[in-house]
């Protein structure tokens, strides 16, 4: 499938599921990163800039060049945007308490997510998500932050593969070459949290979930012990984060 044909199929899914809503409008929380530049100009094509609003939520850890690179691709396509200024709240909760870098990163997160609902609800909007596939399938993502939303129209999409398609969507530069970040804390990039690059992860996760490849083949073909094991552990132990919370049943 070429990239007409992928934007073309995304942005029917985006205007079928908004119609399913009821809702009228469109949010998305704009963070100068790839993967929620390519969801805003999904969002543009299905629903136009009018119907659609991008939120920019820069915490006290968050890079300058971020927010920036967000307002750049709003100014180019005429996209409106709303900045809100999550440090504030952040701090104040860790003020007493003493944190890791991770879990200021999650509630910094979820405070993100609690931001985009409720501007949502304010104007009868729905909020997009912005996990890419190789994210969704390493569990690496917050639950009830990032990965919450009313659906996601790149979740099949491999980080790798986001690249040429943002190209085509006609990015900007500044987006396209970035290093992969969450901006969770400073100088916080994706890959050296993960170990590895997205092409060297993307190429072995292809083979354990598209091609069924085990392990053990792998393993005989060359690839590194270690990647394989960071990936095949990282969906085992985040496999919880792919489903809705069981409910128990009384009989």
């Amino acid at each position: 499938m070429n990239n007409k044909q992928i934007k073309d199929n995304l942005v029917k899914f985006i205007q079928h599921e908004l119609k399913k809503t009821k809702a009228q409008k469109l949010v998305v929380g704009l963070s100068g990163g790839l993967d929620s530049a390519v969801v805003a100009m999904l969002c543009l094509h299905a629903v136009g800039a009018e119907n659609l609003k991008c939120v920019l939520m820069p915490s006290q850890n968050s890079s300058a060049s971020s927010i920036e690179d967000a307002k750049q691709l709003c100014h180019k396509f005429d996209i409106g945007y709303e900045i809100v200024h999550i440090g504030q709240v952040v701090s104040s909760y860790f003020l007493d308490k003493s944190s890791t870098p991770l879990q200021v990163g999650n509630f910094t997160a979820r405070v993100r997510m609690a931001t985009l609902y409720d501007i949502s609800s304010s104007i009868d909007g729905v909020v997009v998500g912005t996990s890419n596939r190789s994210e969704i399938l390493l569990g690496y993502g917050t639950i009830y932050g990032d990965t919450a939303c009313a659906f996601n129209p790149i979740g099949n999409i491999y980080k790798s593969s986001l690249y040429k398609f943002g190209t085509y969507l006609q990015i900007t530069e500044n987006i396209l070459t970035k290093k992969p970040s969450a901006d969770l804390w400073s100088g916080q990039t994706d890959e050296q949290e993960l170990g590895f690059s997205y092409e060297k992860i993307d190429e072995v996760l292809k083979k354990l979930v598209d091609d069924g490849i085990d392990r053990s083949q792998l393993l005989e073909k060359g690839y590194d012990k270690v990647l394989i094991d960071m990936i095949i552990d990282r969906m085992t132990k985040y496999s919880f984060k792919l489903h809705m919370p069981n409910i128990a049943k009384i009989v």
